[in-house]
């Protein structure tokens, strides 16, 4: 059969997830996957269901002999199912349920399929709707259905092309990534294959894989024998990491380097596998996620899905090769790659492969061959003297294969397959022996700016922090310290100044411009860079000074490098002076340095447009819709909607390209048709009505606009700067504006403008809300006035009384502000709906009851309410459950019911969602089941469990991060040392943890260069010095409570609790002393 494709309605059970929060969310310092995890200007959701209902989604079809794919736009477009119809089985992982958890950037995100990360890993677009288009026939024998979507967080956009072709048994997906915007952004891909496996699954890299690395390459292990320890599991005496059952644990693994095209899975039982392949020179990455095959893995398994299992992910990279691993993508840019995946079978041990044919090789010298297209070939095995050991010809049909074994296995020997005309498509040679290269240096971070001894690599520095978004280490530092070194040099200048144009600051960017410019013409006055010539264009633009704009942009261009950009933005002020002859020219000469650079096209259309041309014009836009089927200026001209993107920000951004050339009745026009509940939609309207002189308009779009209720839709670009600050200037009564300004700012790190913007809301409109919630940020996290930020706060939950957020995050204030659990429990429980909404409130909640010595009740809500943790922020109701279960055994008079309570503390029930890690040792309640049984008499078991009580690595730590075990089971482990005779080990175990409190206790404490995973989504910022000097004392009190030092003990912990009143731990601990 032909090729084929259609829409089809279909039905699949889905689970409920909350609604997006209309409370802006600036998480400046959240890592997310080793990278920046700021979600602003998106919205969050926060919470995911257990209520499953079914749901249509349009699903698009595509089918040949060979495969049949589903395809779902309305889930970041991704391939939701792939079917191998000569087999009959699913070749990626296929779930039939849609079950989001908290994985995502934005929060849900779902397993199976493969799903396509662009521009960071995890996608914010993954559970939102793409735009599409399909094309039913082409003439290369093909369908397709193209996905265009907009990250609204940079502006960059990508189209990516699924194809099925007539009798090729691969999917092939071409991707297309475009910077419209007028700075340089940067970006990964990554496609993110799910993998169902089981005891027989192995992960299938190529050949030269002899090393693979964590996140950020902060870690390297051996592959695919792993002998050290890797996430912190112990594999020195030599475990196979490619199979799926030997890792226990929470792992990522990325290939270091190869030099071949390929990656891929299999099942060794079912004897089927599923490979990528791309060029390796664009498409460097491998790499394999697993949850773990342990019970922490199969409470994730459990929380994705119904009935379908585990599963690994099987990433594939292009531009780039680790997570975090950015590329730049310049103004105008596209780039552009091609993979390709197929099912295939009886190969279990790849060596080389193609989009064509892949070659196997097993170590019993069982040779196989598979092809996805139809093919005539030679298969040739020859010795290192010429023999040939194989000579045959073969004829294949797509996805068959060929089997043979080798007679002789000496070595070394060349396999090579050739086509009937004798060209090689693979070729292989199998060595007699192999050296195993050294294994790579992990990465190291980068030091402070004074520890950098020059310029250089300061400047190198303060661009890879951008370019790698990383969380919590800024570039400014770092450009202010070469600065400082010299205030001249053009590099630093440039960089800095377009770091504060990207933010708005025109102003403050223009200096370093011109500083930059001093220097680079300090000899001659045409520099070999003009870079900052163009950036000063753009700033002299944005400020509305056109003439001095269009000086630099001519004096840019003499720098060839600079001619796209400056050709581009000399036609456009030509257009503003409606010289549309001149600016056809300068696009003419932008068009030649880039032919698909978009902008260019779309304003060469409008110029020849206005001219009168119009066939010339529609011509130009068609060009456009072949580059890019979704683009917002050709869709609209040819009166064309681009799918279910997000409307409101494409309207948007189309106005703003009319308005930029000064076209203010176009612009106005565009946004006519698009939903007015939206404030930002009425104030670009106002500003254009003004621009057009219809004040009477503008009024009442303006009263309008401040009538709506707060949306989800938050200003980020620098059109909505722009737009909103003409309004605040002309009209200071317009709370909202100054709201929404407030919001741009504080995104873009200017606190004190954010502040001014939200005073003055607050002056005009005291009774919003979100406006004080918004002070309050600033007030604590900047100004560090804790009094009133909790006025600020407080006052905004009472106008709102029903935001459960806003009530999270008083809680929050109040614990960071020491106040007092008993009065924190109290308030909550005035409002015991909101707390049951949110699962880190209830949480909460139950935390204050175990301080409280409530435990029977917080036992109730642990075992009736069901929890959803984030990833990388599991552990926190797990460890209440254990507490609860400690505390309620040690009220116990009967020793039988206080070891029932701990044994059930040993394992998680269900509800909770989360699986203990394979390193939790439980060493406090081996070590108390050990002392309830000594009291029974039972001095075997009471050994047994004393024994277990004293096992893994422990030791005094720093501040924890993620999922690691509390030091205090450190100091069981010493009690059960002492418990077995053991008085020195034991001494050592509390000499350890009173060391490393006392050495460390005036710290100056940092986030950690390489943090994969701070999930918590607090607002508020953490005194990360203070925190380390919280954890000292309670260290020092570990190790004196060991030692028998009880005073000391007291002493130490109820620092502890001066400073933190909510420290569970301490608490538990000075309660045992008191």
């Amino acid at each position: 059969m032909r090729a084929r494709i259609w829409e089809e309605v279909v039905v699949i059970p889905t689970y409920t997830t909350g609604e997006p929060n209309a409370n802006p969310m600036f998480f400046e310092n959240r890592v997310y996957q080793g990278s920046s995890g700021r979600v602003y200007p998106y919205p969050i959701i926060e919470s995911v269901g257990d209520t499953k209902e079914d749901r249509p989604y349009t699903a698009v079809f595509l089918e040949n002999d060979y495969l049949k794919v589903m395809v779902l736009p309305q889930l970041g477009g991704r391939i939701h199912r792939i079917i191998d119809k000569s087999t009959g089985e699913d070749a990626v992982y296929y779930n039939e349920v849609i079950k989001p958890a908290l994985v995502g950037l934005l929060g849900p995100w779902i397993s199976g399929g493969i799903e396509f990360n662009w521009p960071q890993h995890h996608r914010p677009t993954t559970f939102m709707p793409v735009s599409y288009l399909i094309n039913e026939y082409a003439a290369d024998g093909k369908v397709s259905v193209q996905l265009g979507d907009t990250d609204r967080m940079y502006g960059s956009k990508s189209v990516a092309t699924i194809s099925l072709y007539d009798h090729k048994a691969y999917v092939e997906i071409t991707g297309q990534l475009f910077n419209p915007t007028q700075f340089s952004q940067t970006f990964l891909w990554w496609a993110n294959p799910a993998i169902a496996v089981n005891d027989y699954t192995q992960s299938i890299f190529p050949p030269d894989v002899h090393a693979v690395m964590d996140h950020g390459k902060r870690d390297v292990s051996s592959f695919p024998i792993a002998t050290g320890i890797y996430y912190k599991h112990d594999y020195s005496e030599g475990v196979d990491i490619s199979r799926y059952k030997n890792i226990p644990v929470p792992t990522s693994y990325m290939a270091y380097h190869s030099d071949y095209d390929f990656v891929g899975s299999y099942d060794h039982q079912k004897q089927t596998g599923i490979l990528h392949v791309a060029d390796h020179h664009i498409s460097p990455g491998k790499k394999q996620w697993t949850w773990g095959c342990g019970d922490f893995g199969k409470a994730w398994d459990r929380n994705l899905t119904d009935e379908n299992g585990p599963y690994i992910e099987l990433m594939t990279g292009v531009f780039t090769d680790n997570q975090p691993d950015f590329s730049f993508l310049e103004p105008g840019e596209e780039k552009t790659f091609t993979q390709y995946f197929f099912p295939y079978k009886h190969a279990p041990r790849i060596i080389n492969a193609t989009k064509d044919v892949l070659l196997s090789l097993d170590e019993q010298s069982n040779l196989s061959l598979y092809v996805t297209s139809p093919a005539d070939l030679r298969l040739v095995v020859a010795s290192s003297t010429g023999q040939y050991l194989i000579n045959k010809p073969l004829t294949l049909k797509s996805a068959e294969y060929y089997e043979t074994k080798l007679k002789s296995n000496k070595k070394p020997y060349t396999i090579s397959v050739l086509t009937v005309e004798g060209e090689t498509l693979l070729s292989s040679t199998i060595q007699d022996t192999e050296e195993r290269p050294t294994l790579p240096e992990p990465a190291k971070a980068i030091p402070e700016p004074k520890c950098i001894e020059t310029l250089e690599e300061l400047y190198l520095a303060a661009v890879h922090l951008q370019q790698y978004r990383h969380a919590t280490f800024r570039s400014e530092p770092y450009f202010e310290e070469a600065l400082r070194r010299d205030p001249k040099d053009y590099r630093c200048n440039t960089a800095y100044g377009e770091l504060l144009l990207r933010r708005g600051l025109f102003e403050r960017s223009e200096t370093f411009f011109w500083t930059a410019i001093e220097r680079a013409t300090k000899h001659n006055p045409n520099p070999a860079d003009g870079k900052a010539y163009t950036l000063l264009g753009l700033c002299l633009f944005h400020q509305q000074r056109y003439q001095e704009a269009y000086d630099a942009f001519y004096k840019a261009i003499w720098d060839g490098k600079q001619q796209e950009q400056g050709f581009l933005h000399l036609g456009m002020l030509e257009i503003r002076k409606r010289h549309f002859q001149e600016a056809e020219s300068f696009l003419q000469q932008a068009l030649i340095r880039n032919s698909n650079n978009l902008t260019v096209r779309s304003y060469l259309a409008l110029t020849k447009h206005e001219q009168g041309n119009h066939l010339a014009a529609e011509e130009q836009r068609k060009e456009i819709l072949k580059i890019d089927p979704f683009d917002a200026f050709a869709l609209a001209a040819t009166h064309k909607e681009s799918g279910t993107e997000e409307t409101s920000f494409r309207y948007l951004a189309l106005a703003a390209f009319y308005a930029d050339v000064g076209m203010y009745e176009r612009a106005y026009a565009v946004l006519l048709p698009v939903e007015s509940n939206n404030s930002m939609v009425s104030y670009y309207k106002a500003y254009y009505a003004i621009q057009l002189g219809d004040e009477k308009e503008a009024e009442a779009l303006l009263k309008h606009a401040e009538s709506l209720k707060d949306s989800t839709f938050f200003p980020n670009t620098l059109d909505d700067l722009k737009v909103l600050e003409a309004l605040a200037s002309t009209y200071e009564q317009l709370w909202k504006v100054h709201y929404l300004l407030g919001m741009y700012w504080y995104d873009k790190r200017e606190y004190q403008r954010a502040k001014d913007a939200w005073e003055c809301a607050n002056r005009h409109n005291s009774r919003h809300a979100k406006t004080l919630r918004c002070l309050s940020l600033v007030y604590f996290n900047q100004d560090g006035d804790q009094e009133k930020a909790i006025r600020a706060l407080e006052q905004a939950f009472r106008l709102d009384s029903q935001d459960d957020r806003m009530l999270y995050e008083l809680d929050q204030l109040y614990k960071k502000c020491a106040r007092a659990p008993q009065q924190r429990k109290a308030f909550l429980e005035q409002h015991p709906d909101l707390v049951f909404r949110r699962d880190d409130l209830l949480i909460e909640y139950i935390t204050l009851l175990n301080l409280n010595q409530a435990y029977e009740r917080a036992r109730e809500l642990e075992l009736s309410h069901s929890f959803h943790p984030w990833e990388g922020g599991e552990g926190k109701i797990a460890a209440q459950y254990v507490i609860t279960h400690i505390e309620l055994a040690r009220q116990q008079t009967d020793g039988k019911q206080a070891i029932a309570l701990l044994k059930q503390a040993l394992s998680y029930p269900e509800n909770l969602h989360e699986g203990r890690l394979e390193g939790n040792k439980d060493n406090e309640i081996h070590y108390l089941l050990g002392c309830l049984f000594e009291q029974e008499k039972n001095h075997e078991l009471a050994f047994f469990h004393w024994n277990m009580a004293v096992r893994g690595e422990l030791t005094a730590s720093g501040v924890l991060y993620y999922y690691d075990q509390s030091p205090h089971q450190l100091l069981y482990k010493g009690l059960a040392l002492r418990k077995l005779g053991r008085e020195t080990e034991a001494v050592r175990c509390f000499d350890e943890l009173l060391e490393h409190g006392t050495n460390h206790m005036n710290d100056v404490v940092q986030i950690d260069y390489f943090a994969v995973s701070l999930p918590d989504l607090q607002v508020f910022t953490e005194d990360l010095s203070k925190r380390n000097r919280i954890h000292c004392h309670f260290l020092i009190g570990l190790g004196n409570l060991g030692r028998n030092n009880l005073k000391e003990a007291e002493e130490a912990f109820r620092k502890v609790l001066e400073l933190d009143p909510a420290h569970s731990e301490a608490k538990r601990m000075f309660l045992s002393i008191v």
